[in-house]
């Protein structure tokens, strides 16, 4: 999982609250668990007028001129914009695998549906939750101002607007720890390798029964 210390990005505005993770994948394309692959279709069914499916070339596809991501001025984002209750709706990881695969690497919001919060620190996005208020005067400059960037900094805490302005956000400190140090589930774990080595000796040597090669060793 790649470290999130500080980006500097161009930021997208999806002005909707309540987007829900079919909106961000939809479900047919749940079929792989590869984790990559997914930012073809991202937001599929409002970036595109015809109807995806899964290993479709998108390349060919035709564009919803419409909708933001479409639009070259936002072309290479990193932090997207979105209103309250983001991530609502089904469980599934693969939203936030669509999101990072894209090349967003930061969603700022009001608010997020809890499982795709949970979700976005096991797999290198941060979900930033600021103030409506703020939300709302971002929105605002975005729209005043092509090439529109923010600072988003997990090592401080803080979004930073180009004129020097700072919001605070806070972060459980565990996942903080995540995300700065680019820790996955199988890497946290391996964190205490010693541990569980050690553990597993001690183990092996108290009940060798339920460790049938050390058991076979010693006969």
């Amino acid at each position: 999982m790649e470290k999130f210390t500080s980006i500097n990005g161009l930021v997208v505005p999806v002005d909707r609250a309540n987007i829900d993770t079919d909106a961000i994948i939809p479900k047919q394309f749940l079929k792989s668990v590869k984790r990559s692959g997914f930012g073809p279709n991202l937001f599929d069914e409002w970036r595109y007028l015809d109807h995806g499916e899964p290993g479709q070339d998108c390349s060919g596809r035709p564009l919803n001129p419409d909708f933001v991501l479409n639009q070259p001025r936002y072309a290479g984002a990193q932090v997207l914009l979105a209103r309250r209750n983001f991530g609502c709706g089904s469980s599934r990881e693969h939203a936030v695998w669509a999101l990072v695969d894209y090349g967003i690497r930061a969603v700022i919001a009001p608010s997020f549906a809890e499982i795709f919060y949970n979700n976005s620190f096991k797999n290198g996005l941060l979900p930033v939750t600021l103030p409506e208020d703020v939300v709302e005067r971002l929105f605002q400059a975005v729209a005043g101002n092509e090439g529109y960037r923010l600072t988003v900094d997990l090592e401080a805490l803080e979004v930073r607007t180009p004129d020097g302005e700072a919001f605070a956000f806070s972060i459980d400190a565990d996942r903080r720890h995540r995300l700065l140090n680019g820790l996955d589930d199988v890497a946290l774990t391996l964190e205490h390798a010693d541990a569980i080595r050690a553990y597993e000796a001690r183990r092996a040597a108290e009940a060798p029964w339920l460790f049938p090669d050390h058991a076979g060793a010693s006969r």
